[in-house]
């Protein structure tokens, strides 16, 4: 990032980053800059940094996506028609992994697994970064490095609770083949930012797979709603998913003793994602417009009963059409081309929220509150031409009272919290210094 955009937002720290909410979570600031940065669990707000300043290099500022993000250049062959509102689409596809098991264990279909197997076992690249449920607490996640299907089938189905896959970064700087990097759309900015900046992550980065994401819910809200349902308490809880085993399969929180809570997917997201992080709120990248694939439900349909699960599957780049095909032709993926269309008919919504960004983050500057920096993503024109009247005037006058309820027009210190497990008691609060 220049410098002329750090003056203008005011932020020489990532501490400030985190401070004045703009902290997307990603943890690529403390690959970055292991000896200053460590990322903990602020559980209103999510993964967050603690910064040592005296440490600090400025590196992770320049990789930062909670600052800043930039939608890349159209490729050849992109769909020039959906770019403004989906950015550069190349070719996309409905299917699923042909392994069964990791079909019906993936959310919607497992594409993304049956990507990272293909890279270990036929493209022979070392491992693949992404998250997974902590052993010993499963409401919280853990970035991990796996290289073989019992790893990568140990971390299906969606995580709708804080992680900072970046953080996890140096593996594949360490990997000498390489590997593929698995994140939410900030965190896929993050790590491409961060590639242009170590060129050892740029060579070992082989290829980005993005997750679609309508933000990442504290973990006191997935903890909030287990209590709710008269589930087991944080030390009792043994397994947790959001979703998965089945399309789009079920919420499930059990305990030691076997006795477990489950609520459909709808249910649990309608409540939980009430308790998203403000810059989750100011996004105008839900679909991984960044990466090299981004993968999601292909929601312009309802499932069937019973059904397994099936993904859409975007190419972004050229790489990621000729990776999506050759997994396709080694038989990792089970997947036909369907209309570029279906890509925004899956996302009914996300243009107006997207094209409220704009309104928001105005309402932002009105109230002299620090903005990120986000260039092409048409944020000005889709505001101006898809929402109404009523809706322009409540993307700023609505989002005014919000930023001082929620308490987004003063800083506020990252906060460590520690969720009790079955082998440890007590929480700890920790301030950055």
């Amino acid at each position: 990032m220049s410098g002329d955009v750090q003056s203008v937002l005011g932020m020489d720290s990532i501490q400030d980053v985190a401070e004045r909410h703009l902290c997307a979570g990603c943890g690529v600031c403390a690959f970055l800059e292991p000896a200053a940065i460590h990322m903990v669990d602020d559980l209103d707000r999510g993964r967050r940094p603690v910064v040592e300043k005296k440490h600090e290099s400025g590196l992770g500022l320049q990789a930062c996506p909670g600052l800043r993000l930039d939608q890349p250049p159209a490729p050849a062959g992109a769909d020039s028609a959906l770019r403004p509102g989906w950015g550069n689409v190349l070719a996309v596809w409905e299917g699923h992994s042909s392994d069964p098991e990791i079909r019906l264990a993936g959310s919607s279909g497992g594409a993304a697994t049956a990507l990272a197997l293909w890279s270990i076992e036929d493209a022979k690249m070392d491992g693949v970064v992404h998250i997974r449920a902590q052993p010993s607490q499963p409401v919280l996640n853990e970035t991990t490095f796996s290289s073989d299907r019992d790893a990568l089938l140990a971390a299906t189905g969606s995580r709708y609770s804080p992680a900072s896959p970046g953080d996890g970064l140096q593996s594949l700087v360490d990997a000498p083949k390489g590997g593929i990097f698995i994140g939410k759309p900030c965190d896929v900015a993050g790590a491409s930012a961060a590639a242009k900046l170590v060129p050892n992550l740029e060579e070992s980065l082989k290829l980005t797979v993005a997750i679609f994401c309508a933000g990442a819910p504290s973990t006191n809200a997935t903890l909030d709603y287990i209590a709710q349902l008269g589930g087991p308490v944080p030390k009792e809880l043994q397994a947790l998913r959001y979703r998965g085993h089945g399309w789009p399969g079920m919420f499930r929180a059990a305990g030691h003793d076997g006795a477990s809570v489950v609520r459909t997917y709808a249910e649990s997201w309608g409540v939980i994602q009430a308790k998203r992080p403000w810059r989750c709120r100011i996004c105008p990248d839900h679909t991984g417009e960044l990466a090299d694939i981004s993968v999601g439900d292909p929601w312009y349909r309802e499932p069937g009963e019973g059904e397994a699960g099936s993904s859409l599957i975007v190419a972004r780049t050229e790489r990621g059409r000729q990776a999506v095909e050759a997994a396709m032709a080694a038989g990792f993926l089970d997947c036909k081309p369907v209309p570029h269309d279906l890509l925004p008919a899956s996302q009914p919504g996300l243009l107006t929220v997207r094209a409220s960004v704009f309104g928001r983050l105005l309402a932002m500057s009105l109230q002299g509150i620090p903005t990120p920096s986000f260039r092409g993503f048409s944020l000005f024109r889709l505001w101006l031409t898809k929402l109404s009247l009523r809706r322009k005037l409540g993307s700023i006058f609505g989002t005014i009272p919000r930023l001082r309820r929620w308490g987004i027009h003063q800083p506020r210190e990252v906060q460590s919290g520690r969720v009790q497990s079955s082998s440890q008691e007590g929480k700890s609060t920790h301030r950055t210094p």
